[in-house]
């Protein structure tokens, strides 16, 4: 088999997903509210509730079904399963790349984090102000963290390198909720950030299963993690903390694993 080939289908799949994410802002919704501001109450209340409606049905199009898809192709790839399974690309990889070996995928998703907060001193575009911007970075991380982790527990599922916990794949997880954040605040300054972002996402992915640290199925299924993290959180915040005080209190904690963490309380 071709890798190249292979590894190029995921990248372009988790890329037009993200790039579906990018492109469904109703720009009718934000019609809907400018109109509904110029209305008498009990009609912007009608026209708000209609609002309201709309963000539902555009969070399960580009939250729950993105992510449904990408979680359910991890787990129908686990191991030998599927049509090309998690075993075909491992060995796929390991013949075309057998001396692929990098740290970038470390710290490369941290990189549209970087452009997060560089594009706030410079642009006037973003969704939200800087601390609300964080608030839900935090939470968003904080949910992702809340799934992945007993999720690797339950799933017991061993990496490539025989080393424990591998499904799903955090890196990758996290990845894509770095990007899904800038995907969502800066979508209207230039869809190039976004393109920009999920496909470093996406990039982070490839190079767990180059380096022998996840399979595919893992890179899969906390792609679909890190969207719908992001996604509820936001649609949470929509619906009740919008134009009200977002406080986000850390404090040491023990995760999942045992090991010593960060865990976030957020007041609505």
């Amino acid at each position: 088999m071709n890798l190249r080939k292979y590894v190029a289908v995921p990248l372009v799949w988790l890329s037009l997903l993200g790039g579906v994410q990018a492109q469904t802002t109703p720009e009718v919704v934000e019609v809907i509210a400018s109109v509904a501001e110029r209305l008498p109450a009990a009609q912007a209340d009608s026209i708000l509730k209609a609002q309201h409606k709309q963000s539902n049905r555009q969070f399960l199009k580009n939250a729950v079904l993105p992510s449904a898809v990408l979680i359910a192709a991890g787990i129908y790839t686990i191991k030998d399963n599927g049509f090309y399974s998690s075993y075909d690309a491992k060995q796929d990889a390991r013949t075309e790349f057998p001396h692929f070996s990098t740290k970038i995928d470390d710290y490369i998703f941290f990189v549209p984090m970087v452009g997060l907060y560089g594009f706030n001193l410079f642009s006037s575009q973003n969704k939200h102000d800087i601390r609300r911007q964080t608030g839900l970075l935090l939470a968003s991380g904080a949910l992702a963290t809340a799934i992945i982790y007993p999720t690797k527990i339950l799933s017991g599922q061993e990496r490539p390198n025989g080393l424990p916990r591998a499904f799903p794949s955090g890196h990758t997880a996290y990845a894509f909720t770095i990007a899904t954040i800038a995907d969502k605040e800066f979508r209207d300054k230039s869809p190039w950030i976004s393109v920009g972002a999920y496909t470093i996402a996406s990039a982070t992915g490839v190079m767990r299963v180059l380096n022998n640290e996840h399979w595919m199925s893992d890179v899969l299924a906390g792609a679909g993690i890190g969207i719908l993290s992001v996604n509820t959180v936001y649609w949470l915040h929509d619906k009740f903390a919008r134009n009200k005080g977002l406080n986000a209190r850390m404090a040491p904690t023990i995760l999942p694993n045992g090991q010593l963490g960060m865990g976030l309380a957020v007041k609505f």
